[in-house]
């Protein structure tokens, strides 16, 4: 069997593996266009490095921690002039009327609910507060080297290795299927996770496909 035989023979094996993470990010795709209301909690399939994932459901934020660049909607009964729109910044803080600047990065809605109905006890007899998530924006990775299209996308807390091939349309043709590696930043140092995608797609025991964690960084040399 010739080279190039092998390898699309090889690319359809992989998208039938992996068809339905396509699918369901396709359907994730066409929802985001839709307007939507804001809920405590957010729902992502594979990511595209257009889609925005607004929350749907309690089950969409499961193992959820607010990111940079996450919109958060902060609601206090019966003092609307406190309610407020704010977008996670760069330095990890919010704006909330009164409590001023709060650094947010790494808690959980409930726990940035909690921290605001103590922060606010000073100025209000009962405060009662609400965050819900309407964008995480937080939860991405990068797909660099020898795939279809590189690029950065988007993730949920099941998302895979490679899922995120799939969704970038598969590996190139020279692509080194058994060196692909993951950098990961552990503890503040980069640690190389090695990913052999052969053997993942074959469904070998000792080889499985990697679950993605933000800030990943896959490289397929």
């Amino acid at each position: 069997m010739t080279r190039s035989k092998r390898n699309r023979l090889s690319a359809l094996f992989a998208l039938l593996w992996f068809m339905p993470a396509l699918a369901f990010g396709q359907q994730q795709g066409s929802d985001a266009g839709k307007k939507s209301s804001p809920a405590g909690v957010t729902k992502s399939a594979v990511g595209s490095t257009a889609a925005v994932f607004k929350p749907k459901s309690a089950g969409d934020l499961v193992g959820y921690t607010i990111g940079e660049q996450d919109v958060l909607e902060i609601a206090v009964w019966k003092e609307k002039e406190m309610s407020v729109t704010a977008v996670v910044r760069p330095d990890g803080k919010i704006d909330v009327p009164l409590v001023n600047e709060i650094y947010v990065v790494g808690l959980t809605p409930v726990q940035l609910q909690a921290l605001l109905v103590t922060k606010l006890q000073p100025f209000m007899t009962v405060p009662e507060v609400t965050v819900s998530v309407r964008e995480i924006n937080s939860r991405k990775v990068y797909l660099l080297g020898q795939v279809t299209h590189p690029g950065m996308f988007r993730i949920n807390s099941t998302t895979t290795v490679g899922q995120v091939i799939a969704q970038a349309g598969g590996l190139r043709e020279f692509a080194k299927r058994k060196k692909i590696y993951i950098l990961r930043n552990i503890d503040h140092a980069q640690t190389r996770i090695p990913f052999n995608y052969d053997a993942v797609i074959k469904g070998q025991k000792d080889h499985p496909d990697i679950v993605l964690q933000p800030g990943d960084t896959i490289v397929v040399p």
